[in-house]
């Protein structure tokens, strides 16, 4: 009996080592990119309630577990972040907060709402370009998350630009600068400090929109800029332009620059940077818009090597069929190892893709693969765009003795039946990994949910969740949450162990805590701050507690 007892104090005090997660301010919570705060007693059953089809207006009365709604736009990709009592999501001007632009004016939005009772506090509003689609694509809105830190916000807007932001917005009564041209400068609206315009400052030429969820160490600010390729996707308007930019997060002055792809660019470039401490050097990591994955040396831009995430013979072309990717995914750090995954606009359809597990203390030239042609058998070729190797001209491809590639994902016969099946490819993701207690999570676009073991890279388990998933998983207080297309948010339990993840629903495997329908699509990642659960869909952003009573002030129903 003693000893139980005693078993039970050591789970608890085990269960309270880790620091509860208290705010959630960048994308996927540090520079390390691994969405895994800490939390306890995170719901696993919630209904969100109804909405008045016509107004938006909330309906809480059949609410469970739901703190408050607030209403975003038509169309949401951001994902949240919580800061200093805020929530901060990018959408679209669906909602209409503002009365100088009524909903039916399209622009980027960057909402910021109190997490007390989800009350809107201001927006920063990113007028369209009259260039159109091919820089500013019609109705996406901010697709980016914000980085707070203190008073500070840094975001990408839609338009090129990196912005930051007061937090206080015009609420302390003071329009902090250098810049002081808010057209408004009502406390509904965002304090601008600096901006860096990338398309003017920059020559960039960003392909549908600016999409990159910035990162920082100290007072050096990372951007991917997402220059790539013209309407007509065969051209690269600006292919001297950088693709990876070093930021003074102060001033808005830029430190370094690097256009390292160049005109191998793909289509865009809408991944995000991370940033660690590898091998005692200070990396950070951008995936660029030809499929590899670089790494700089923080400070200096100085590039310290280059990883090929795709088969040197995979070609490129603008639909399905292609076979090479570029990166959407953000790079994850853990345990001392880079992981990543291949993607493509989802307009372009689904598609095989790549996981990859890197050791980032190599450098230089560290693809699994290098390119040769049989005219100089000893000497790499240059990199071609849409094909690295093309065997008709005489191009092979070896394999590289400086590889930096621990293990590789992507088709495999795991059943032996001779055949590879839907269920055994991972298939092209816009998701990024996160990883606890050496076990991997990633969503694929194909709707299969991998976990894989992340030292070995071994399959654990897959789960088909029958619908088209964005974003990318939540591993928080036992259990792992990702959404999908259909609306649904699938919760397992955090194991290796199928039996465990899942449970035994009349001979069909699901997830532990079941799914739930978030009442439209999320494309967005669940998040946890303070023991909250944050999910958006396309239209809201829910604050998910335990036990929670709906707020009076909630704010689902939107502007005027």
């Amino acid at each position: 009996m003693r000893y139980a007892v005693l078993l039970l104090a050591l789970v608890a005090t085990s269960a309270h080592a880790e620091e509860i997660t208290k705010e959630w301010a960048q994308w996927a919570g540090s520079p390390v990119k691994n969405n895994t705060p800490v939390g306890e007693n995170i719901p696993t059953e919630w209904n969100i309630g109804e909405f008045d089809p016509r107004t938006g207006e909330w309906d809480a009365s059949t609410a469970e577990n739901v703190l408050w709604a607030a209403r975003l736009g038509s169309q949401s990709y951001g994902n949240c972040v919580v800061a200093d009592g805020r929530a901060y999501l990018g959408t679209n001007n669906g909602a209409g907060w503002l009365k100088r632009y009524p909903d039916a004016v399209d622009l980027g939005c960057l909402l910021c709402f109190d997490i007390k009772d989800g009350r809107f506090l201001w927006q920063h509003s990113s007028e369209k370009l009259k260039t159109g689609r091919v820089h500013d694509w019609p109705l996406q809105g901010i697709c980016c998350a914000p980085l707070i830190e203190g008073k500070r916000a840094w975001f990408v807007t839609s338009r090129g630009e990196v912005r930051c932001l007061d937090t206080e917005g015009f609420y302390d009564g003071e329009n902090d600068g250098p810049y002081k041209d808010e057209t408004v400068a009502a406390e509904d609206e965002a304090d601008v400090i600096w901006v860096l315009d990338m398309m003017r400052d920059l020559g960039i030429s960003q392909h549908n929109m600016c999409s990159c969820s910035v990162t920082a160490e100290g007072d050096m600010l990372f951007v991917n800029t997402s220059n790539g390729v013209d309407e007509a996707h065969k051209n690269l308007p600006a292919p001297e332009a950088p693709s990876f930019i070093c930021v003074d997060k102060n001033s808005g002055k830029v430190l370094w620059t690097d256009n390292t792809p160049g005109a191998n660019v793909l289509h865009g470039q809408w991944s995000s940077p991370a940033y660690a401490v590898l091998g005692g050097k200070e990396q950070v990591l951008f995936g660029g818009g030809d499929g590899y994955l670089y790494s700089f040396e923080a400070k200096t831009g100085k590039q310290l090597w280059k990883f090929d995430c795709n088969p040197k013979e995979s070609f490129y072309t603008v639909s399905g069929e292609a076979t090479r990717n570029h990166l959407i995914a953000t790079p994850v750090v853990y345990e001392g190892m880079v992981y990543i995954s291949v993607g493509e606009d989802p307009e372009h359809g689904e598609g095989v893709g790549h996981m990859w597990c890197i050791d980032p203390t190599k450098s230089g030239d560290v693809s699994p693969e290098l390119a040769f042609n049989s005219k100089d058998p000893n000497t790499p070729i240059a990199h071609k765009r849409l094909q690295a190797v093309v065997p008709a001209e005489g191009d092979l491809v070896r394999p590289n003795p400086n590889s930096a590639a621990v293990w590789h994902y992507s088709e495999e016969d795991f059943d032996g039946d001779g055949e590879v099946a839907f269920e055994e490819t991972m298939h092209r993701t816009c998701g990024t990994v996160a990883i606890k207690d050496g076990v991997l999570y990633c969503a694929d676009f194909s709707g299969l949910f991998h976990c894989l073991d992340a030292k070995t890279g071994k399959r654990h388990w897959v789960y088909d969740m029958l619908a088209a998933s964005w974003g990318s998983p939540c591993v928080v207080d036992g259990k792992v949450y990702v959404g999908d297309e259909d609306g649904d948010v699938a919760i397992f339990n955090h194991s290796a162990d199928p039996k465990v993840a899942m449970k035994d629903d009349g001979g069909e495997m699901v997830p532990a805590h079941g799914e739930i329908n978030m009442g439209n699509s999320v494309y967005s990642t669940p998040i946890v701050a303070d023991n909250v659960l944050y999910i958006s869909n396309r239209t809201h952003l829910f604050a998910i507690k335990q036990g929670a009573k709906p707020a009076e002030a909630g704010a689902a129903a939107g502007g005027e």
